[in-house]
């Protein structure tokens, strides 16, 4: 199978193309001017900001893996072009080109941010918010991507992923776990919105991409959540980052705020993807010697 994967330098990209390129030709999107080299894979240096595709794309192509995140997603109003392009505009371009290029399936990463929060784990049939507050429009591009290629069903299988807290070695700074990890390695408190902090159920990136591989087989068009096995308090998480880090965590416990939970249901992704497999406390595991490695004091 050829596929074209985009966001192929993210956390999950990185996994996705490594797992994807044992047994499919793949051609990746990257802004890198000098990429590895990776059997079985085609490096297309590309920005998705830009007006157009790259000219070196394929004629034919069986399926599109479309992962790209903008790294500037926290940044508006002064990034929301960009933010705006990656999540919506390139998506726009890609179903135009996978319509006239015999592409059978479209793969679309959303996010489970798109659900706002609430008490129970949220189904993929639950209504979505209308998104407020500092990621409010990142959200609503993706919303707004997830309608436009709903509409493409008629043309090939679209399946649309609503990750919930993917992490990993190698994962940004700025994103939640690797900075979990460096408050409690570093000494500083987290803080709680009651005793426990929210609720959530992050997945490890090689669940994750496995769940992502396991797209191309479906014969249908769906909605998935990709979470993680375990429900699990922002207080455990720090405990079991305590742990591997070798110190005990600190926390400001804010008594009068109450803890906006986020957890998705993962039924439909066990049932038709994968059923996650990885612990949080082993998982964690790569990514806290990382941040060790950096030479944060943990004394």
């Amino acid at each position: 199978m050829d596929i074209l994967v985009t966001g192929s330098e993210g956390l999950l990209g990185r996994v996705v193309v490594q797992c994807l390129s044992r047994s499919h030709r793949l051609y990746a999107i990257t802004r890198r001017a000098h990429s590895p080299i990776i059997s079985n894979v085609t490096w297309l240096r590309h920005d998705l900001t830009h007006p157009c595709l790259p000219d070196e794309l394929p004629e034919r192509m069986d399926a599109v893996v479309h992962l790209a995140q903008s790294p500037y997603f926290r940044e508006f109003p002064e990034r929301a072009r960009e933010i705006y392009e990656v999540s919506v505009g390139s998506t726009l371009r890609l179903l135009d080109w996978a319509r006239s290029s015999g592409v059978s399936t479209f793969v679309y990463a959303s996010s489970g941010g798109i659900y706002g929060h609430g008490e129970q784990g949220f189904k993929e049939d639950d209504n979505v918010v209308s998104p407020k507050g500092p990621l409010g429009f990142y959200f609503s591009a993706k919303q707004c991507a997830e309608l436009l290629i709903e509409n493409y069903a008629a043309c090939f299988n679209v399946v649309i992923l609503r990750p919930f807290f993917i992490y990993g070695a190698g994962q940004r700074p700025a994103m939640l776990v690797p900075r979990l990890v460096r408050s409690v390695a570093s000494g500083r408190h987290v803080t709680l919105s009651g005793p426990e902090g929210m609720h959530l159920n992050p997945i490890h990136v090689s669940d994750a991409a496995h769940a992502v591989a396991a797209t191309l087989s479906l014969q249908e068009s769906h909605k998935i959540n990709v979470a993680g096995p375990e429900v699990l308090t922002l207080k455990s998480m720090c405990d079991l980052i305590g742990t591997s880090v070798g110190r005990t965590p600190r926390y400001a416990i804010e008594v009068n705020e109450h803890p906006k939970h986020l957890v998705g249901d993962i039924d439909k992704m066990s049932r038709l993807l994968i059923r996650p497999t990885v612990p949080f406390s082993r998982g964690v595991i790569d990514l806290c010697k990382e941040v060790l490695d950096e030479g944060i004091e943990t004394r």
